[in-house]
């Protein structure tokens, strides 16, 4: 199997921005020591869920600080960006990685962000449809033009290209079969499964995806889908659920506490403040232990994986960096995860450096 991470790059309150991005580096850094093919982030805006707004931006430095890891985008959001700007970043980052980029789409959750760059949500899919498309051909076309309902383009050619021929891995997040699946299966591209759905049903959207694709003539495995879950890894079960409780209870406080705002952000707010006005909480941690995420010991995390194994998932991403979970603690978690879980479907090669004892 084939391993990666991922992160949202969550910003808690007394937590400073520059010192969140060099964790973010430091981790980085640290699955590519311990073997992980990929690191997964996500675009995010006028939030403290994720201060990765500029994800393009944030993976060329990551590129600049390792040598052989993927850098992927979990997700971008095309309609937020112009075609011609977005073909052009990412074909530089393309460049600048030595072809080390997975390009990762979606169209956002709820109206959080459109609103700040005055884009109707209810345009999200013809916007993202366009873009989507545009950037594809502007990657491979040479004297493209276009003429669509929000952009028109007459000849561009795009300098530079990308490295990767005939252009970097495309892949998008939806969370049903509609018009946003219909529309990836119809362009050849790849599924890519988050954390938030319940195992179970992200299983069903990847088989939904895997018949699409077969009907469509592209016929793309269920193997080449990232399959992401939130995971965290103890010597114990109870160790392991008590590091993990803060952290995501604060993912779905913010979730809920973000879709309140018509306008504006929960920047400069309290979130605690915020969860004082709740008569009941956010989430069922039972629920999202025994449903969701892999939260426990590696041996319950190996049978887990097996488990996703057995469906035909070859393509596993860890979100070890969900929230509020600290630094030390997201970096022991990764290296018994590489240590203890990663052989069971890995050839060793090779162990982890050493942590600093802490203080």
């Amino acid at each position: 199997m084939k391993f990666a991470i991922m992160t949202h790059i969550a910003l808690p309150e007394g937590k400073d921005p520059k010192q969140r991005l060099d964790e973010l580096i430091e981790e980085v850094q640290y699955a590519e020591e311990l073997g992980f093919i990929g690191a997964w982030h996500a675009e995010q805006h006028f939030t403290r869920f994720g201060i990765g707004s500029s994800a393009l931006v944030v993976a060329s430095h990551l590129a600049a600080k390792t040598t052989t890891i993927r850098l992927g985008t979990s997700v971008m959001v095309p309609p937020l960006h112009h075609p011609i700007r977005l073909a052009e970043d990412t074909a530089t980052m393309d460049l600048l990685s030595g072809g080390r980029l997975d390009v990762g789409y979606g169209r956002g959750g709820g109206n959080f962000g459109y609103e700040g760059f005055d884009i109707p949500r209810e345009q999200s899919l013809e916007r993202f449809k366009e873009v989507v498309t545009m950037v594809q051909h502007l990657w491979t076309t040479r004297d493209y033009s276009y003429d669509g309902t929000y952009y028109k383009i007459c000849r561009v050619n795009l300098v530079p290209t990308p490295v990767q021929q005939p252009h970097p891995p495309v892949y998008i997040g939806t969370l049903s079969t509609g018009a946003t699946m219909e529309f990836l299966v119809s362009m050849g591209y790849t599924l890519i499964v988050g954390p938030v759905l319940d195992t179970a049903i992200a299983l069903e959207l990847c088989r939904g995806f895997v018949s699409m694709s077969r009907a469509a003539g592209h016929a793309i495995p269920m193997s080449q889908i990232p399959f992401f879950r939130f995971l965290h890894l103890a010597e114990t079960q109870k160790q392991a659920r008590q590091e993990a409780e803060a952290s995501l209870r604060w993912w779905y406080d913010m979730t809920t506490w973000r879709r309140t705002f018509a306008e504006g952000s929960e920047y400069d707010q309290s979130l605690d403040a915020w969860r004082h006005t709740l008569t009941q909480p956010t989430v069922d941690l039972e629920q999202v232990y025994t449903h969701r995420a892999f939260i426990g010991t590696p041996e319950q995390c190996i049978a887990n994986i097996k488990g996703l194994q057995e469906q035909g998932i070859d393509y596993f991403g860890c979100n070890f960096a969900f929230s509020c979970m600290e630094h030390d603690q997201i970096m022991r978690a990764m290296a018994l995860f590489a240590t203890e879980v990663m052989p069971h479907f890995t050839t060793p090669s090779g162990g982890p450096r050493s942590l600093p004892v802490q203080a």
